[in-house]
């Protein structure tokens, strides 16, 4: 992948987040902070077929990320527009670049993940012990920070390349 000076920005701006405490009052709120990395996660991933002009990010569920998550809408990464797309059924998942599994239908997560097994999509959630189950990115909150897993196996079967630089900054790597 090709890093220039916005991504650099980008990675330096991800690592800065990793020390914003939450709990603090003048700290950014939690959602905002969880758009943020999932935006840098964007950024340092590398889909098979790079060319396409857009990366489609889907919600599937009812999503506290809410005007966060929209505030994506439009940007670009890479040289590729960021589209936000709110998907309730697992058929329509089909064609998304990046799927944020909310935790209102993780109850569901096996399902999910079986209607996108071949899919190169990047899933992500914030659900605790979804990474284990196949989530490739998943975020939680220690001692008022934003911390993550990841599942590199699970990226790597659907031929999904994140990078070192994220994975220097994970909590916990499943090979």
């Amino acid at each position: 992948m090709n890093f220039d000076i916005r991504i650099l920005r980008g990675f330096l701006a991800l690592g800065l987040l990793l020390h914003v405490q939450i709990v603090t009052s003048e700290a950014l709120p939690e959602f905002r902070l969880k758009a943020a990395f999932l935006y840098n996660f964007v950024a340092f991933t590398e889909w098979p077929n790079d060319s396409e002009t857009t990366i489609n990010l889907c919600v599937h569920g009812e999503s506290p990320l809410g005007k966060e998550i929209e505030a994506l809408s439009g940007r670009n990464v890479n040289g590729r527009l960021i589209t936000i797309q709110r998907e309730n059924q697992i058929e329509n998942l089909q064609g998304c670049h990046v799927i944020f599994v909310t935790s209102s239908v993780v109850h569901n997560l096996s399902h999910i993940l079986d209607g996108i097994k071949d899919q190169p999509a990047l899933t992500v959630s914030d659900s605790k012990g979804v990474t284990r189950q196949g989530v490739m990115i998943n975020m939680s909150i220690e001692k008022g920070k934003i911390v993550f897993e990841v599942n590199l196996a699970a990226a790597r079967r659907v031929g999904l390349n994140i990078s070192s630089q994220i994975l220097r900054l994970a909590k916990e790597v499943y090979q």
